[in-house]
């Protein structure tokens, strides 16, 4: 009997993944935190229109994120690696997140609205051609459950500084300039820049292999391909499901965190931001620590409740408003770095756990539905903001407008970062019950895989066959 030798991390590897997350946390933070803002606040549209352009906008890339993950699976059986979707994914993304912003002055909501649609349609492909690819790469670069969770771990630093650096840099930029025109454009301009660097840099440690041909398929293939995913493996649906929740509470509280800075506490998000990125940058390693001992299962959901009660507790910002706030937001910001990290380092579990029973590699396949997951749930977290906003009747202005908003809008504000978070926790974890996963399935699977593949194979290499929807289909 022949063991394989084990797929171990480096110090560059992991460093050079990470630092991907620079360019998607940035990407993923700053329009969730100001688009919005930018539409009521600055080009005068209405709170539920849009919440309704950049919904729809995020259905597209729902919609694209299953064909992208297959075509990345396609890239790697025809080319041996994912790296070129990648790299157009992270030229292209600067270049659209730019224009996002660059509305021209005069031309009215409705028309500012529709540059804004199309723009922002246009980044979040291009984000989905690198995002895709990059979900599905921890499963190939390192097997293990103890690996996964040390790779994702450093992502998520990574990841939270990004936010902490984009959320509260990015808006200082733009409170710079007396033109708040101005003032959005050179934030986008700057922000790209850094977005691309980072991007283009972690492209490259996507592994190369021995080509595989595999034949084309149809776009129906493709989702049939994702849908087969999804559909096979209960553990990726309850982690799905409570991923995209947890998505849609944390995406609320991100759009909102704009409004509450300026309409409840009369300051600049920056402050805010910090209060709740910060304690996430210190407590992402704590979580990782915490997991070894106790499991990854046990310690999402202590981060999960954590995030969940101190988002109940900035209800009491209707009675009793003041910067107290700031330390309910630091408790759901050290919450939120296991809400990040712990999942993220499931999932690479779950795409091993189905590849070991079904012997299939669709990486690229669960990368996208994943992707496709978060990003919904990050969309509508958005979209039930401007309900919210809309019913609570929130007054809309364009640039360097003054209004004066009514109560009922300021009590609107509040209770979407708080109540309706907290509530969206607490399904998610109703659903993550069902997650069936822990590490003894895993490592068990792992040592019966090193027992029966040959000493010069790598389960990645040998499942190139299986990589195409089509060849899967077929097979099954």
């Amino acid at each position: 009997m022949t063991t394989a030798a084990p797929r171990t991390l480096t110090r560059t590897t992991i460093a050079t993944y990470a630092i991907g997350s620079l360019g998607t946390g940035g990407f993923a933070a700053l329009p969730g935190l100001v688009l919005v803002y930018y539409l009521t606040d600055t080009l005068g549209i209405a709170a539920l229109a849009a919440g309704i352009l950049v919904t729809i906008a995020k259905v597209w890339d729902v919609l694209i994120d299953p064909v992208i993950g297959a075509r990345s699976d396609h890239s790697l059986a025809h080319r041996g690696t994912r790296r070129p979707v990648m790299l157009l994914g992270a030229i292209l993304l600067p270049i659209l997140f730019v224009l996002t912003f660059a509305v021209p002055a005069g031309i009215g909501p409705v028309a500012s609205g529709i540059w804004v649609f199309v723009a922002f349609v246009a980044a979040a492909t291009a984000f989905s051609l690198f995002q895709v690819p990059y979900i599905a790469l921890p499963a190939e670069l390192t097997s293990g459950y103890d690996q996964r969770t040390k790779l994702l771990a450093t992502r998520v630093v990574v990841l939270t500084i990004a936010i902490l650096l984009f959320g509260a840099g990015a808006p200082e930029i733009r409170d710079a300039f007396a033109d708040e025109r101005l003032g959005y454009l050179v934030m986008a301009v700057s922000a790209a820049a850094l977005i691309g660097v980072s991007l283009i840099i972690s492209s490259f440690v996507a592994p190369t292999g021995t080509m595989a041909a595999a034949p084309t398929v149809s776009i129906v293939d493709t989702y049939r391909a994702g849908l087969a995913a999804l559909t096979r493996s209960q553990p990726f649906r309850a982690l799905l499901l409570t991923f995209l929740l947890q998505g849609l509470a944390t995406g609320v509280m991100l759009a909102g965190a704009q409004y509450v800075a300026t309409w409840v506490l009369g300051a600049g998000v920056a402050i805010l931001f910090v209060s709740l990125i910060g304690p996430a940058l210190l407590f992402a390693p704590v979580w990782a620590a915490i997991s070894r001992h106790i499991g990854k299962e046990r310690a999402f959901v202590w981060a999960s409740a954590l995030y969940g009660v101190a988002a109940l507790l900035i209800v009491l910002q209707l009675w009793w408003p003041g910067e107290w706030i700031y330390l309910p937001v630091a408790l759901a910001g050290a919450g939120y770095a296991g809400m990040q990290a712990l999942p993220m380092s499931m999932l690479p579990d779950v795409i091993s756990h189905d590849s070991r029973r079904h012997k299939i590699a669709s990486a690229g396949s669960f990368g996208g539905v994943w992707t496709a997951g978060e990003t919904t749930g990050m969309a509508l977290g958005a979209t039930v903001l401007t309900i919210v906003l809309a019913t609570s009747g929130y007054v809309e202005s364009v640039a360097n407008q003054i209004v004066i908003q009514p109560d009922s809008a300021i009590a609107g504000i509040i209770i979407s970062f708080s109540i309706v978070p907290a509530v969206i926790i607490g399904l998610s974890l109703l659903t993550f019950a069902r997650y069936p996963l822990r590490r003894h399935d895993i490592e068990h699977a792992d040592t019966e895989a090193a027992e029966t593949e040959p000493a010069d194979g790598d389960a990645a290499h040998l499942d190139r066959a299986h990589l195409d929807p089509a060849t899967n289909d077929q097979e099954k």
